[in-house]
């Protein structure tokens, strides 16, 4: 019998891969991950929940070097007692650009976090918001649907429209990437529903 929070169990749980996701053994996955359906992880992407579980929705694309972590705050140790663990949600259709980080605890859908973005854990994502490349977000707020945040100082301000579904690139990518990359495997006969 192996002790709960060993170095097996630890290396051992790769989370819940919903049929349908493209997950990348080239990936790394820790701890309680629940991965939705159409969800497409690229090598060298990285998914890991230390101060909780991480559920990410469907149609979510997460490129290469992309973090989403769930990790403790600053000021709490993992050994403290009595700390709540926290999940962290991801909604649906939502993109992770290349060197991004996300340590967000709740994003909604249709979301672009672009290159080299940072995302603080006190950030809510709301829905059709844009990350620009290299801006961080480290404020205690919730974001406003459809911001557009951007350029060197953070700019910010409103689309009219929200961004573009990546459905074509997603299902390029779950055509081609099985040909080149070993897949992680998926939890047999389990769907999450579809939401429009």
């Amino acid at each position: 019998v192996v002790a709960p929070n060993s170095r097996y169990d630890e290396i051992q749980n790769t989370g819940n891969i919903i049929a349908g996701a493209v997950v990348c053994v080239e990936s790394e996955i820790r701890g309680d991950v629940t991965i939705g359906a159409r969800t497409v992880v690229h090598p060298k992407a990285r998914i890991i929940a230390e101060a909780g579980p991480i559920i990410i929705g469907e149609g979510n694309l997460i490129e290469e070097q992309a973090l989403i972590i769930n990790s403790y705050p600053e000021n709490i140790m993992p050994d403290t007692e009595g700390v709540e663990p926290k999940v962290m949600t991801v909604g649906t259709n939502n993109v992770f650009e290349v060197g991004c980080v996300s340590q967000a605890l709740k994003i909604g859908d249709n979301n672009v976090i672009e290159s080299k973005a940072d995302l603080g854990r006190n950030v809510i994502l709301t829905s059709g918001c844009i990350v620009g490349a290299c801006c961080q977000v480290n404020t205690c707020e919730a974001v406003p649907e459809n911001t557009v945040i951007y350029g060197s100082n953070c700019i910010r301000r409103v689309q009219t429209e929200k961004p573009q579904p990546q459905t074509l690139q997603l299902d390029f990518l779950m055509k081609i990437l099985p040909n080149y990359h070993h897949l992680k495997k998926t939890v047999k006969g389990s769907t999450t529903p579809v939401r429009n």
